[in-house]
C-alpha cells in the first residue's frame, strides 16, 4: 500500500530540490518565528505542559494553533520528528512521523498565508489533528496524495523529469525506506506528462489546499529558469491564490 505521507516526508527533506530542508527550515524563522530547532525545541516544552511564546512567523503560527487544539501531542511528536530529520537527527525509524510532519507544517504554512491576506479557513487545519477514524486518516493521505503529485508536477515544469535526477530521488526513498510500492508510484507519476490543470483541479476549491499545493511545488523546484517561474505563475493563478499569500509563501520558503 502506497504511503503517501511517507513519500512527502521524504521529498520535502531534499529528494527534489536541494535547498526544499533550508527553505523549510527558514519558514520556522520568517517574521522572526525563530530557527527550526528553536521552535521544535519549543514545541517539546509545550508537550511537557510548558508555553510556547514566538515573536511571529510560522513558529508563533504553530505555537497558537497547536494550542487552541489542546496540545495534539501526535501532532507534536510528528513535528518534532520532522524537525530532527530536517536537522540531520531523522532517520528511517521516525519515517511515519515525519510524513505526519510535513503535512502538518505546509497546512500551518497555508493557513499562516491565507490568515495574513485575511482568508483563513475558520477550522484549524486538520493535519494537525490526530486522526480520530479512519475515514480521517483516509483524507490526511488523500492530502498527501494531491502534494506528492503537486511536488512531481513541478519537477517537470522545465522539462521532463531525466533518468539521473530519477535515480538520484530513487536512491533517497530508498534511503528513507519507502516501501516498493511507493517507490513504483513515484516512477510512474514521474513519466506521465505535464498536468496543469490536473494540479489545479486537485485543490477542489479548498483555499487552504490551493496555498499548500503553491508551497510544496514551490519546495520540489530551485525555481531558477523562466519555464519554472512561469509554471509557478500560472499555478498560483489558476488556484485563485491572491498575491499577498503568494508573497507570503514565497518569503516564508525563501533560500
Amino acid at each position: 500500500m502506497t504511503g503517501f505521507a511517507d513519500i512527502l516526508g521524504s521529498l520535502v527533506q531534499g529528494a527534489f530540490s536541494q535547498s526544499s530542508t533550508k527553505r523549510l527550515t527558514n519558514a520556522f524563522g520568517a517574521g522572526g518565528g525563530g530557527s527550526l530547532d528553536e521552535i521544535v525545541g519549543g514545541l517539546g516544552k509545550m508537550l511537557r505542559g510548558g508555553k510556547q511564546t514566538s515573536s511571529g512567523g510560522l513558529g508563533g503560527v504553530l505555537g497558537d494553533l497547536l494550542g487552541s487544539i489542546g496540545n495534539n501531542k501526535a501532532t507534536i511528536g510528528g513535528l518534532g520528528a520532522l524537525g530532527g530529520a530536517l536537522l540531520g537527527g531523522g532517520g528511517r525509524s521516525a519515517k511515519g512521523a515525519v510524513g505526519g510532519g510535513t503535512l502538518a507544517i505546509l497546512a500551518s504554512l497555508a493557513y499562516s498565508a491565507l490568515q495574513k491576506s485575511g482568508q483563513a479557513p475558520a477550522q484549524p487545519p486538520s493535519a494537525l489533528y490526530q486522526p480520530e477514524t479512519k475515514e480521517q486518516a483516509r483524507a490526511l493521505e488523500q492530502d498527501a496524495h494531491i502534494l506528492v503529485k503537486a511536488m512531481i508536477n513541478a519537477a517537470k515544469a522545465d522539462g521532463a523529469i531525466d533518468q539521473a535526477e530519477l535515480q538520484n530521488i530513487i536512491g533517497k526513498l530508498e534511503e528513507d525506506g519507502l516501501t516498493a510500492d511507493e517507490k513504483d508510484f513515484f516512477i510512474t507519476e514521474s513519466s506521465r506528462p505535464l498536468d496543469l490543470e490536473g494540479v489545479i483541479e486537485s485543490a477542489a476549491g479548498r483555499a487552504n489546499m490551493a496555498a499548500q499545493i503553491y508551497a510544496a511545488s514551490l519546495l520540489a523546484i530551485e525555481v531558477d529558469t523562466a519555464q519554472e517561474q512561469e509554471y509557478l505563475r500560472k499555478l498560483a493563478n489558476g488556484l485563485n491564490l491572491s498575491a499577498q499569500t503568494v508573497d507570503y509563501i514565497e518569503s516564508s520558503l525563501a533560500k
